[in-house]
């Protein structure tokens, strides 16, 4: 067999494979970030049907969540809001930055005509 043949082969592999499974859980953080902003979630490593099932999934979540917090006294502690599941070629969400002082002072000016 050629190594060309080999490639093909590989390539040809169904996305659930332990091949493909290992291939993309190989990858860096820096190639799943090129792959989010260069890839195609068609041509992904993830068939349509996981895919979607992802999505299903997210969606129950974010309704269980919103279910919680809609039928609560507010009083208790609030859930955690619900992390999406890890989909191939997509870096897991940054942490959002605090507001810092000379940020909220901008903000200020800016929304008060200060800047224009």
């Amino acid at each position: 067999m050629t190594w060309r043949q080999v490639r093909v082969l590989i390539q040809h592999l169904p996305p659930e494979s332990s091949t493909m499974t290992a291939l993309r859980n190989a990858l860096e953080p820096a190639e799943y970030e090129e792959q989010a902003r260069n890839g195609k979630p068609e041509e992904g490593r993830w068939s349509m049907a996981e895919q979607l099932l992802a999505g299903i999934s997210d969606s129950l979540q974010q309704l269980e969540y919103i279910l919680i917090l809609a039928n609560s006294s507010g009083k208790g502690r609030k859930p955690k809001r619900p992390i999406p599941m890890r989909r191939p070629g997509v870096s897991a969400p940054r942490e959002r930055e605090q507001l810092t002082e000379q940020g909220s002072e901008f903000l200020f000016t800016l929304i008060n005509g200060g800047a224009a």
